[in-house]
């Protein structure tokens, strides 16, 4: 009776995790064409868009602005001209959620940041998530956000993070999920150029 009680608690953990939410990291990938050891002033800006003005665009901007004052770059003064000049852009997908509890990973994306910068380089990259199972039909969303520091007429720096969102995830909202993605596509910036890095 012991065994079959302590084997009935080891299990509810499990059997909370196939019914909760689920949790996917976030892929980033960094390019710079030096250390960028300089900082100054700096502007976010939108890419031009419909969205540039939309309030959700303004989420994502000022998660990006939180990260780049974290990494020792201050807010230009109104009507001054900046050092530097952050260009941010973000695409979201709804998708149905991958099935649970499977070790095989497949991966989306992959093909580039689809909203980017005219004429610029887009970045490769795509999330993994687990397949095989029952996902329940629940709907997630990909997103992705895309920056790129300007100094000058140059981009030193440039970087895309993307993750795959549970909707019914307490953490699912806009200003969480931008947080999330500015979080992993900064973190030790500037970061290993070329290199995609997995954040949980």
């Amino acid at each position: 009776m012991r065994r079959a009680i302590l084997l009935a608690l080891s299990l509810a953990p499990l059997a909370a995790c196939t019914t909760g939410p689920q949790r996917f990291p976030v892929q980033a990938t960094r390019f710079h064409y030096d250390a960028v050891a300089e900082r100054g002033t700096i502007a976010v800006e939108p890419l031009p868009g419909p969205s540039s003005a939309s309030l959700e665009y303004k989420t994502y901007a000022a998660a990006v602005e939180a990260e780049l004052l974290r990494n020792g770059f201050t807010s230009a003064a109104p009507g001054s001209k900046p050092d530097f000049i952050a260009t941010v852009g973000f695409t979201r997908a709804e998708r149905g959620l991958p099935p649970k509890r499977s070790p095989i990973q497949i991966g989306i994306g992959g093909g580039g940041y689809s909203g980017g910068w005219r004429g610029g380089s887009g970045l490769g990259g795509g999330v993994s998530f687990p397949v095989g199972g029952d996902s329940g039909g629940r709907l997630g969303l990909v997103t992705e956000l895309a920056v790129r520091i300007r100094h000058g007429a140059d981009a030193i720096w440039e970087g895309q993070a993307q993750s795959l969102t549970d909707t019914s995830a307490p953490d699912a909202d806009a200003a969480s999920v931008a947080g999330r993605l500015a979080g992993a596509l900064f973190k030790n910036f500037p970061g290993d150029s070329g290199r995609t890095v997995e954040v949980k």
